[in-house]
């Protein structure tokens, strides 16, 4: 009798992902199987494709999980607080539930497992290699992390867990954004917006979205449907300018959540008032940071705080935000893709093609 096969794409080096059949692993009484409804695809993923996150190994990207589950063991079950059948979200990093950083919450620096056992970046030859959303099935591991999702929330649009739940920690957690405060989300991209409306919601008095050029105009167009007051393109308008213009003053928090954007850190410095936070959430892919001028930090008695991944509880606040329709997430400019051609969203998404990106991609299998 053959075994159950499960289908994925497999970045087996940088711009070759190649369609593989896999054997589903038997399940014991403490890990599961997931059939894949949806999974979004983020910044890294194009990122990972294009050789600018590179793995010395093949892999299955994708970490914006939502599926049903199709079987686990009894103790899994009882740990997630699921059953067969229910329709749950995969979060990110894996914890081991043992260590001092998963004993304290902070479980994306588990001793265990940490950045080297992410979903969507984990060796294919691995176990039974199933470690990405790019795929008809995902392996439930025993250091899992599952969340329960509302089945009034269509699969593809609870893919926005992930970025949302982004927004929610960088943006109000991680800087203690209080009712009142001025808020500037440097980058309009799912998590740009995500950050404003997750701002906004938490009693921000003032949000400013900031973009650059002709391939975010649409993002900032929609900014103001996700808690903006003010959006700006930094190609043809200064932002302090205008933010001084707007308030009188400058922001209490700024967060920057922008990709390869070598000059947003010095513009961050720029736009925070003296005493105020500057949250780094997005990446360069270089150390070169032109304009960032660390005197400033001296000067204004800035904070500077570093934010990497989500948790649980702000993977929650924001189930709960899309649930409640405050804000039009389902209605985002939205791409979805299968296996034949999610890698030409990838390449959109990278610019790499003449099509625009949309705000939201998505696979389904």
């Amino acid at each position: 009798m053959n075994s159950p096969i499960a289908t994925a794409l497999v970045l087996e080096r940088p711009r070759e992902l190649v369609r593989r059949d896999f054997e589903l692993p038997t399940i014991g009484d403490d890990d599961g199987i997931l059939r894949i409804e949806a999974c979004g695809l983020c910044g890294t993923d194009h990122e990972e494709y294009t050789g600018h996150l590179r793995a010395p190994y093949g892999f299955i990207p994708g970490h914006e999980a939502v599926g049903i589950v199709e079987s686990a063991g009894d103790a899994a079950l009882e740990r997630w607080d699921v059953a067969i059948g229910e329709r749950v979200a995969v979060e990110v990093f894996l914890s081991c539930r043992t260590c001092p950083s998963c004993l304290e919450g902070t479980y994306r620096r588990c001793t265990n497992h940490g950045l080297g056992d992410m979903y969507g970046f984990i060796d294919v030859e691995k176990g039974c290699g199933l470690w990405g959303g790019y795929a008809s099935h995902l392996y439930l591991a025993p250091d899992a992390l599952v969340l329960p999702m509302p089945d009034s929330l269509d699969p593809v649009v609870a893919t926005l867990f992930n970025p949302l739940g982004a927004g929610v920690r960088w943006a109000v957690e991680v800087p203690e954004t209080k009712p009142g405060d001025v808020v500037v989300v440097l980058g309009p991209g799912i998590r740009g917006l995500s950050a404003a409306a997750a701002a906004k919601h938490a009693g921000a008095g003032f949000v400013m979205v900031t973009g650059l050029g002709p391939r975010d105009a649409p993002r900032l167009a929609q900014a103001k449907d996700f808690g903006a007051d003010l959006a700006v393109d930094v190609e043809t308008d200064d932002p302090v300018r205008l933010l001084k213009k707007a308030i009188g003053g400058l922001a209490d928090i700024v967060v920057d959540v922008t990709a390869k954007a070598a000059t947003a850190p010095g513009q961050a410095l720029q736009l925070v008032r003296p005493g105020g936070t500057v949250v780094l959430a997005g990446t360069r892919g270089s150390p070169d940071v032109p304009g960032f001028d660390p005197d400033l930090i001296v000067y204004k008695e800035i904070k500077v705080v570093g934010a990497l991944g989500v948790d649980t509880r702000s993977y929650e606040t924001a189930i709960d935000l899309l649930q409640s329709g405050v804000y039009p997430f389902a209605d985002l400019t939205r791409q979805t893709a299968g296996f034949d051609d999610v890698e030409a969203l990838v390449q959109a998404m990278a610019g790499e093609s003449n099509d625009p990106p949309p705000v939201h991609a998505v696979f389904t299998p």
